[in-house]
């Protein structure tokens, strides 16, 4: 439904895993219409549970006077291990926990969640020029073979 497509870009990703997000029922039905957005969106391991901030979804437009609130705190369901285990990571010197993508699954909605660290702007443009570097070769290797 959505992807989080700066994320990538800005950062290493370490490891991921999936999560499932506790939604009021006009949310579920604005993510069905696709009014989702992950763009600078970060989740705290706080007290024993992971809290989902800056994740915009758009008011149901059929919605009435108890429509959600756009950019609310939102939990994700995980296992206690899991969420102890991604409380230590983060606390690490560097890592943070990104949301990559949202999606349905079995009728559900889950967030693909990531270990990440931060990527320093040489790093970027590194990555950019390996990323260019490949393409070259494909482009070689097609006109090579035709």
């Amino acid at each position: 439904m959505a992807q989080n497509k700066k994320a990538r870009h800005d950062y290493f990703i370490e490891d991921t895993m999936e999560c499932g997000i506790s939604l009021a029922g006009t949310e579920v039905k604005s993510i069905r219409n696709g009014q989702i957005n992950l763009k600078d969106s970060y989740v705290l391991a706080k007290n024993g549970e992971l809290l989902l901030y800056g994740v915009h979804i758009s008011p149901y437009t059929k919605g009435n006077i108890h429509n959600h609130e756009p950019f609310r705190v939102r939990k994700l369901l995980a296992h206690k291990r899991e969420i102890k285990k991604l409380n230590a990571l983060q606390q690490a010197d560097g890592y943070s926990l990104i949301p990559l993508c949202a999606y349905f699954k079995d009728g559900r909605v889950k967030i693909e969640l990531a270990v990440a660290k931060g990527k320093k702007l040489y790093d970027k443009r590194h990555s950019t020029a390996e990323r260019d570097a490949e393409r070259e070769m494909d482009r070689k290797l097609k006109e090579v073979s035709k």
